[in-house]
């Protein structure tokens, strides 16, 4: 695929998309017309584009969409679902269309085929139904300043062209009468109001009769565009002075043409022509009068810069109205915006950026181990030096992760079409709100998130919202709340995935636990716990198997796939009231910064945004693993037990208190180390069931230090607190597996 080709499809997907959340913002208000104008414009995009890169198969696909589209924005065809429904499914055909494409094949398979001629069908069937002036523009100005009366015919009275003539004095001698280009302005409308101007008439005495010395001032109502009304003076055009202003219901008219021309670079003038505001012969009698009124250009100039906007000229002229001209402006500040922007952007390919992360990571490396040196060394100039190097360093590791950065709302964007179709398939109203759209994260991340969130989405909309009349029995409104949202917390991203629905039926998921073996019967469990038993590989409630759901195999799939990203996925549940699924995933999945400790000879990374503090331990330190912290207590575990460090410990041992997902606990380490910057390697497959593990990295010495999993040791930590306390009260402490 050459670079053209690579480009239309990147940017055709990207049409696409907006193309179909415009789709599914045209169901909610079918009277957007600004939005109908998006959608077509998209669809035209991508049609231009198809031709250029000579791809015919796309080409004729998107041709029949865009009649459609054109007849929507005519407003010969109504807006209705069936019409919205068969344009998204055009928008996943011209999807399949462009992987076909990228893909390097000449044409697409049989099956692709047979559905783009069936759609192509559906799509014919709506162009050939009569639906003219479903819902046309009315040709009075909807603006309350403008009073417009109609006839029973529909004629608008009193709001009408206005047209300014002075003949020149040779038009009688040129075999023209002034008054047979009146009679003809008859025949294109009514003639509402004429006033024949003589100020140009002199005395009697020096009166020619050769000569003409009148004009008109007349008020016509009419159809026609203001290029045919000017081609009734088109014989005398170079012999009379004439002014065509419109009348204030075209406004919209033209500003609406205005909006809906091409993202072309124009002149004010050009834009004005093409929307159909201004003619040809208006455009060069304003550029003449531009040109006479500006100075004189300078010995060094070819060309003085002119003294009046032509836009002013224009209105001055009464040729056309302020509010189009300002139109005109505001689409050429957008198209030279929009030109700007782009020219701005480098598109780059994300192995390359994947590359550029793995050669700064080796440059972090390189760096620490010329620090350790430096140290070693005690030379003080070489110290300084190395000590720039690192923050330089550092810096260019921050620039080259924010190259990978991006906003996670392109991909909360994809569920508004889930939403939409689920809810169709299950009968159901459900709304999705998102919120957080713009919080960024590393795009491995978003890549690899997808699936699971699709998955948790479909659960919330199958299991968690109820039908419309169990919620309206339970006093909920009819229609359901799906939200996605999304912010930043202690170096990580959350995701949270909510429903206002009937919630986890606790009773029925300690139920099937037992019954599966994944819990004792006698077992008391906390809130937390029973949520939890829904990611167990196998386990679901559901009472009928679907398409959508109830298979058992998923909520498993979906955890195992967050932790394969170092992060975790929790529930908390209402019964009742609904459910809310929390993802906390890292900003990045390459290089972060950590805290350095040790145990015996081992050293260990801490990732730096979730230490809070460093304590040293004292007397205060129970036998049973918790301290008293300020007035509150904090569970902590200690690296040497549980990774069976052979040895006594230190006489002096230290806390690191951590937090996450708002639990803290603290760490027991033998000694601090300082702050690190460190190069997440991944481990290996032998030690993916390590817990409290979550990867390994590289010191300036050259030696292994593995970075630890805080989420899984604060976890373990917490987990461990709350069975004390149920062994203390009497109570089995819960065995799951």
């Amino acid at each position: 695929m050459d670079e053209i080709t690579s480009v239309f499809v990147q940017e055709s997907r990207e049409q696409l998309a907006e193309m179909e959340a415009g789709l599914l913002r045209l169901e909610q208000n079918p009277d957007d017309r600004d939005n109908i104008n998006a959608i077509f414009r998209a669809a035209h995009t991508i049609k231009g584009g198809s031709g250029v890169v000579e791809c015919h198969f796309i080409e004729a696909f998107t041709h029949h969409v865009e009649n459609l589209l054109d007849k929507l924005r005519t407003g010969d065809l109504a807006v209705s679902g069936e019409i919205a429904t068969l344009l998204l499914e055009c928008c996943d055909q011209m999807l399949s269309l462009l992987e076909v494409l990228a893909a390097g094949v000449d044409a697409p398979d049989a099956e692709l085929t047979a559905r783009g001629e069936s759609l192509s069908e559906r799509l014919k069937t709506f162009l050939a139904a009569d639906g003219k002036a479903a819902n046309t523009l009315p040709l009075a100005s909807d603006d309350p300043a403008v009073e417009v009366e109609s006839s029973g015919g529909g004629i608008v009275l009193n709001d009408s062209w206005h047209i300014s003539v002075r003949f020149g004095e040779n038009v009688l001698r040129g075999g023209m009468d002034p008054l047979s280009f009146i009679r003809y302005l008859a025949t294109l409308g009514e003639i509402l109001d004429l006033e024949t101007i003589t100020d140009a008439m002199p005395a009697a005495a020096a009166m020619d009769p050769e000569s003409c010395y009148i004009g008109f001032e007349i008020q016509l109502q009419t159809r026609s565009s203001k290029a045919d009304i000017e081609q009734v003076f088109d014989f005398v055009r170079d012999e009379c002075e004439l002014r065509i202003l419109a009348p204030n219901s075209k406004l919209a008219d033209y500003i609406k043409h205005i909006q809906e021309l091409p993202e072309d670079e124009m002149r004010i003038g050009e834009i004005l022509v093409r929307s159909g505001a201004l003619t040809q012969a208006e455009l060069e009698s304003g550029l003449k009068d531009q040109r006479q009124s500006s100075p004189e250009p300078l010995p060094d100039e070819e060309e003085a810069p002119p003294s009046q906007p032509l836009g002013e000229i224009l209105i001055d002229n009464k040729v056309v109205h302020q509010e189009v001209v300002n139109a005109a402006i505001s689409k050429q500040a957008q198209v030279s915006d929009k030109k700007t922007k782009e020219a701005r952007l480098v598109r780059v390919q994300a192995d390359k950026l994947d590359q550029l992360i793995d050669l700064v990571g080796e440059l972090v490396i390189a760096g620490a181990s010329a620090n350790l040196l430096a140290q070693k060394s005690r030379q003080t100039d070489l110290i300084e030096a190395t000590s720039v190097l690192s923050r330089l360093v550092e810096d260019i590791r921050d620039s080259a992760l924010q190259l990978r950065m991006v906003q996670i709302g392109e991909t909360f964007n994809r569920f508004n079409r889930v939403v939409r179709d689920v809810a169709k398939e299950l009968g159901k109203e459900i709304e999705l709100f998102i919120s957080g759209a713009e919080t960024e994260l590393d795009k491995t991340v978003v890549e690899k998130i997808g699936d699971p969130l699709m998955h948790l989405v479909r659960n919330s909309l199958d299991h968690g919202i109820e039908p419309a009349a169990l919620r309206l029995e339970r006093g909920k409104p009819a229609c359901g709340r799906v939200a996605l949202n999304a912010y930043h917390d202690s170096g990580n991203i959350v995701i949270e995935i909510s429903d206002d629905g009937g919630g986890l039926n606790k009773a029925k998921i300690t139920a099937k636990a037992i019954e599966r073996g994944l819990i004792q019967p006698d077992a008391t469990l906390t809130e937390h716990d029973i949520n939890n038993l829904i990611f167990e590989a196998g386990f679901s409630t559901a009472d009928k198997v679907s398409n959508l759901s109830g298979r058992g195999v998923g909520m498993d799939v979906v955890r195992r796939n967050i932790q394969a990203l170092r992060g975790t996925v929790d529930v908390r549940s209402v019964e009742g009231e609904g459910s809310t699924f929390t993802i906390r995933l890292p900003l990045t999945l390459a290089i972060i910064d950590g805290f350095l400790v040790g145990v015996d000879k081992a050293a260990y990374v801490i990732p730096l945004d979730t230490v809070v503090e460093c304590i040293e331990v004292g007397a205060q330190a129970s036998d049973r693993n918790f301290l008293n912290l300020r007035g509150e207590a904090l569970p902590f575990i200690r690296l040497r037990e549980l990774f069976e460090v052979p040895g006594a410990p230190p006489p002096r041992e230290s806390i690191v208190v951590v937090q996450f997902a708002g639990q803290r606990a603290g760490i027991v380490v033998d000694q601090l180390m300082g702050e690190f910057q460190t190069v997440i390697k991944p481990l290996g497959v032998m030690f993916r069931h390590l817990r409290g593990i979550g990867g390994s990295t590289i010191l300036g010495s050259g030696e292994v230090a593995l970075i630890l999993d805080v989420a899984a040791l604060v976890h373990t930590v917490t987990r461990s607190e709350q069975q004390q306390l149920l062994t203390d009260r009497g109570h089995p402490a819960a065995v799951t597996h």
